[in-house]
């Protein structure tokens, strides 16, 4: 009985302490648990600017840049607030703290309807983004860093400016009411002024304001102007620096030959012939971790004769699960996937079976997406040092904290004793989220001690050992009334979970449960239907699969919006007005998509191409990460290829920081998405990936590169995702348009004509 009492004592007083916990606001953001070490006469503000002596403003990032821009739109933000001159402002790689936590890639990933505004979600929000402020990980995804920082950056300009003031007004013995800022100068009436960096040291002595007052748009100098890059001037001249640029004393090189079935063990290898050939200096066995497939690695003096070296080992592989699969095994399962009753429902409204029933006219389709591949531009690799009881290593990570707890663990040390050195990521796309490369670079650098050793993979194994984009298919049924309105919308789709892969390899326990980026971009979108239920089922199987530009978005949409131009034509109505019809209280959706209309000519006759063939236009429009992106495709044929001339793409993304950033993520979402529409398929061979190499893993080419038109929707609101919410709506765009040209209906990607 007492012990009873005591754990119901223990288990109300945790409940309460969950409770009250719950009910207080997320914790400060500013200021670090340990203040900013003092670098180069350079002063802390706060977490997140130092100043110096020489009036460079030094911006501390917490994210990893990898060509999406997010350096110079964060510092845009924090500069603009304190008034800096865009000419004095850097940047500088975080350190480790829980205020550079991502909590809106979290919140965001809550499985609720954009148009869902309950107090169970906001409630489920709140907590989330408390949690990972407490408990979650520095990490670069889901198109989150500008809404996630939107306010801490701003907050720790306007907060560093106070300071700066205050101590202008503490040297001149004047109000601090009385002083100015504008371009990294603090003045007053009276005549007298000082830069930024006269004022840091002393500024950085005097208190913290309790809170500051934050811009308006109509005072922003920086904020919604076309501004130039950090980083770009370095990727010009070619002084950037990549993780294989560093070139610690004594680096050795390390190539990398895996299992070509995917999952599958090492049984033996004969590294002699290897060991024999000059510079080499160990043959070893790579254990399969963090998803990665078991190989042999060769370590040499130069990567030349690493990879020489390697094709003299000889191997013999063993066999796993996958190699019961081929595609066409992996289609079987889809399809039984499809037409199972364990499929979980994620929207679901009125009595959808009985409104298609009664419907006057029903139409069906089926649609699928393959396997893709991330194919980054920067090959992936990471260079570790152990040495002296402690680690250092460079590793282009999406999550670098993780990169770096995962490493000690490797290396049996604590995490404090390794020094993780963060460089420009050479595009990421959702690749750089995982860890496999990272494990295999650190357990090759324990054989090595005393020598940093650069891991890096060919193209070859890095399309044949990726984390796929899940193959999917997808099975539509709409009901029209007799007036051609949608009356019922039944939606159910097949693939693998992300989620319960991640946390399979991460973590060494089976996942499961709900996965919400299986069905994004098919439940929460916002299209008016009466009636309407959209469903997943989870299929397993032995295919690493992985996030990839807009995850479930990435083929959810082409379904999606090719399955509404289905009905439209079915219900006898141009494309565009179907479309507005199902968006009368979404004034957001409709604006945009009738700005993309107007912008492309919808409905206006097209030039024909000087060969006299014909071109037409196809639209689609979809919301990702908060962003809503119309396109319209122009497109013609050739000798049966498909050939997209022009692409106009109207956006919503709340606040605009960097007019130019949004372009440029427009136009590489079009040409990465344009590149899996036309070419893009993963197949398999017995678990054995088929692609090698971007001669039979075809991207677009730049004269294959349509012209790419961005008009933005004025707009205060927060700011949204940019680096992934153009890839959706390309293919079903181009797919569109197709059949306006032709009237061939295509529904599975890679778009091939019949």
């Amino acid at each position: 009985m007492k012990r009873r009492h005591l754990l119901g004592g223990i288990a109300l007083g945790t409940g309460a302490l969950v409770v009250g916990w719950s009910i207080l606001p997320p914790r400060q953001r500013l200021m670090p648990s340990q203040p900013l070490p003092a670098i180069d006469q350079q002063t802390a503000l706060n977490g997140w600017v130092r100043i110096g002596e020489d009036d460079k403003v030094t911006i501390i990032m917490s994210k990893s840049e990898m060509g999406q821009g997010v350096f110079t739109g964060l510092a845009m933000m924090l500069a603009d607030e304190l008034d800096a001159r865009w000419d004095q402002v850097g940047f500088a790689q975080s350190g480790y703290d829980n205020i550079y936590n991502n909590q809106s890639v979290a919140a965001d990933g809550l499985p609720f309807h954009p148009d869902n505004h309950g107090a169970v979600k906001r409630f489920a929000q709140w907590m989330t983004h408390k949690t990972m402020r407490e408990f979650g990980l520095m990490a670069t995804g889901g198109s989150s860093s500008m809404k996630d920082l939107w306010l801490p950056m701003r907050e720790a300009g306007a907060s560093a400016r106070a300071m700066l003031i205050d101590a202008a007004a503490q040297k001149w013995q004047l109000p601090a009411s009385e002083c100015l800022v504008k371009d990294g100068v603090i003045s007053h009436p009276s005549g007298v002024s000082a830069k930024f960096g006269e004022l840091a040291a002393l500024a950085g002595k005097r208190p913290r304001p309790s809170s500051v007052t934050l811009k308006t748009p109509d005072q922003f100098k920086l904020i919604g102007h076309a501004t130039p890059r950090l980083e770009g001037g370095s990727k010009t001249d070619g002084s950037a620096m990549y993780t294989a640029d560093f070139r610690p004393e004594g680096l050795l090189y390390a190539c990398v030959r895996m299992n070509p079935e995917l999952g599958a063990p090492l049984t033996s290898f004969d590294g002699s012939k290897a060991q024999a050939m000059p510079g080499v200096r160990q043959v070893l066995a790579v254990p399969a971790d963090k998803g990665s497939t078991a190989g042999v690695a060769v370590v040499a003096q130069s990567t030349h004769q690493a990879m020489k070296a390697l094709r003299q080992v000889h191997i013999d592989w063993g066999h796993g699960p996958a190699q019961a699969f081929s595609s066409a095994q992996i289609q079987e399962a889809l399809k039984q996937g499809l037409s199972s009753d364990d499929a979980h429902t994620y929207f679901e409204q009125g009595d959808t079976d009985k409104a298609l029933k009664s419907a006057a006219k029903t139409v069906q389709a089926e649609y699928s997406a393959p396997y893709l591949a991330h194919a980054t531009m920067e090959p992936l690799s990471c260079t570790v040092w152990l040495k002296d009881g402690q680690a250092e290593l460079w590793a282009p990570s999406q999550v670098p904290d993780a990169a770096r707890h995962i490493v000690a663990g490797i290396l049996g040390l604590p995490k404090e004793r390794v020094t993780l050195h963060l460089p420009l990521l050479g595009s990421g796309f959702g690749r750089r989220l995982e860890f496999d490369f990272i494990a295999q670079a650190a357990y090759i650098a324990k054989a090595m001690p005393g020598h940093p050793v650069q891991t890096i993979w060919d193209r070859s194994q890095e399309l044949q050992h990726d984390f796929y984009r899940p193959a999917c298919l997808s099975l539509y049924s709409a009901g029209l009334d007799a007036q051609g309105q949608v009356v019922a919308w039944k939606n159910r789709s097949a693939s693998q979970s992300i989620a319960a892969d991640m946390v399979t390899r991460l973590l060494g326990v089976p996942g499961g449960g709900p996965d919400k980026t299986t069905a994004e971009g098919a439940f929460d979108q916002a299209y008016e239907w009466p009636n309407a239920q959209v469903s997943h089922t989870t299929v397993k199987l032995p295919i690493p699969v992985g996030s990839w530009r807009s995850v479930g978005h990435s083929h959810q949409a082409f379904f999606k919006e090719s399955f509404v131009d289905e009905v439209a034509h079915a219900s006898g109505q141009d494309p565009l007005a179907f479309r507005l019809s199902m968006l009368k209280n979404h004034p957001r959706h409709a604006k945009v998509l009738q700005l993309a209309a107007d912008k492309s000519g919808w409905g206006q006759a097209l030039p024909a191409n000087p060969d006299g063939s014909r071109r037409a236009l196809g639209m689609a429009l979809h919301e990702s990460f908060g962003t809503i992106v119309a396109q319209v495709a122009e497109v013609s044929v050739k000798d049966q290829q498909i050939r997209v001339h022009r692409v106009v793409c109207a956006v919503d993304c709340g606040t605009v920081v960097n007019p130019d950033g949004v372009a440029q993520q427009m136009e590489s979402a079009v040409v990465y998405g344009l590149s899996a529409a036309l070419f893009g398929d993963i197949s398999f061979e017995q678990g054995r990936v088929q692609q090698g190499n971007f001669h039979d893993y075809k991207v677009l080419r730049i004269d294959q590169t349509p012209e790419v038109i961005t008009h933005t929707v004025p707009s205060d609101a927060h700011p949204e995702g940019m680096g992934e919410p153009g890839t959706p709506p390309i293919a079903p765009a181009v797919a569109n348009a197709l059949f306006a040209l032709n009237g061939q209906r295509l529904r599975s990607l890679p778009l091939k004509l019949l």
